[in-house]
């Protein structure tokens, strides 16, 4: 019997992100699908997936503004995505961000959508505040939200089964969508970030990733500055003058570093923290392959990853001032001889590239062609 044609649709290929890597890992394990996506650049796209691109007349609109922004297009997305031409695929994966899921009006064939989350911007209106541009845009802003959910609604029944990246996107998607999900989570590169025991510890704690607001980087910075406790930043982002502010002397910002040092870090560090909501978030599972704990606000999918007593801690709050405390107690609590670095490298292992693709494998496989 021969093995089911397969085709890969992802949202765009603007930016390389966590996303991104998830189409990526689906791409080697079917090395024959073509992946389609409505726009796409070079700089935005792994170079792996270059020549197996397709793109559809919306990436010549992309191309012609200059790449400078993708958000003029977003209104057409839909109409792209049911526009493409999907060959004789038996059976479509679609990485879905907003509209991606609108592929499955595209084709006949089995459509499976991994759901890194439905578009939180479109269902929660506090997501909008501050991003319309005055009254005008913001009643753009509204009409495109009401049609991303319009989109994602009809597409939802249609879907012959639902992937979550995370326990709290499937609870988003039972709760907007009105579908069980699957959860099975992305892709970490375990083979990358691994622990050395020849790599001294020293007495910093660490915050990586982008500095942006939803991550909440002033709030780890705020409960070093309360714990007295030496932080290091790696990373950069439009938060990051706001940070600068508001650091004190025992907070020190890196920038941006190579992958190298990035790994470095983690060895080195006491524990990293993670003060941001996340709906799954990659960066305390890197953490953990290295070896090191992580302190992170108990929610989201952290609660997925990061297992209390055994690979870190979960700190709880909702008011601003009772998570720094909260944050300064756990900093000034914590205790690295409390956890075994053997046993937060095996957790992490449990969300290896490999792992994520014999699991989507097996969803393919269960799939009558």
């Amino acid at each position: 019997m021969n093995a089911p044609r397969v085709a890969l649709v992802h949202e765009r290929f603007t930016e390389i992100a966590g996303s991104e890597h998830v189409v990526e890992q689906l791409a080697v394990q079917w090395p024959e699908a073509k992946v389609h996506v409505p726009i796409a650049r070079p700089s935005g796209t792994p170079s792996t997936l270059r020549t197996r691109t397709d793109t559809t007349w919306l990436d010549r609109l992309y191309h012609l503004s200059g790449e400078r922004s993708y958000a003029p297009l977003l209104p057409f997305m839909s109409r792209s995505f049911r526009s493409m031409d999907l060959g004789c695929a038996d059976i479509v994966l679609v990485s879905h961000h907003a509209f991606a899921s609108q592929a499955v009006f595209a084709t006949a064939a089995p459509t499976i959508a991994y759901v890194h989350s439905p578009a939180r911007w479109a269902w929660e209106a506090s997501l909008r505040e501050g991003e319309s541009g005055g009254r005008v845009g913001g009643a753009v802003l509204e009409q495109l939200a009401a049609s991303a959910r319009r989109a994602e609604l009809a597409a939802a029944p249609r879907l012959y089964r639902v992937v979550a990246n995370s326990t709290t996107v499937a609870d988003r998607i039972r709760r907007w969508w009105r579908r069980d999900a699957v959860v099975v989570h992305p892709p970490v590169d375990t083979e990358a970030f691994t622990p050395d025991p020849r790599v001294p510890r020293e007495n910093f704690f660490l915050v990586a990733g982008r500095l942006v607001p939803y991550k909440r980087p002033d709030l780890a910075i705020l409960a070093a500055n309360a714990a007295g406790v030496r932080l290091v930043v790696v990373g950069d982002g439009r938060s990051l003058d706001h940070c600068r502010r508001i650091a004190g002397e025992t907070v020190t910002f890196l920038g941006r570093v190579p992958h190298t040092q990035l790994v470095d870090m983690y060895r080195r560090c006491r524990a990293l923290v993670m003060p941001g909501l996340e709906d799954f978030g990659i960066v305390p599972v890197e953490a953990m392959a290295c070896g090191t704990p992580v302190i992170a606000l108990g929610a989201g999918g952290v609660l997925d990853t990061v297992v209390p007593g055994v690979t870190g801690v979960h700190v709880s709050g909702s008011a601003d001032t009772e998570l720094v405390d909260n944050f300064a107690a756990a900093l000034k609590e914590f205790d690295r001889r409390d956890y075994d670095p053997v046993a937060i490298r095996e957790r992490a292992e449990s969300f290896s590239r490999k792992v994520f693709r014999d699991r989507m494998q097996r969803l393919v496989d269960d799939v009558p062609t």
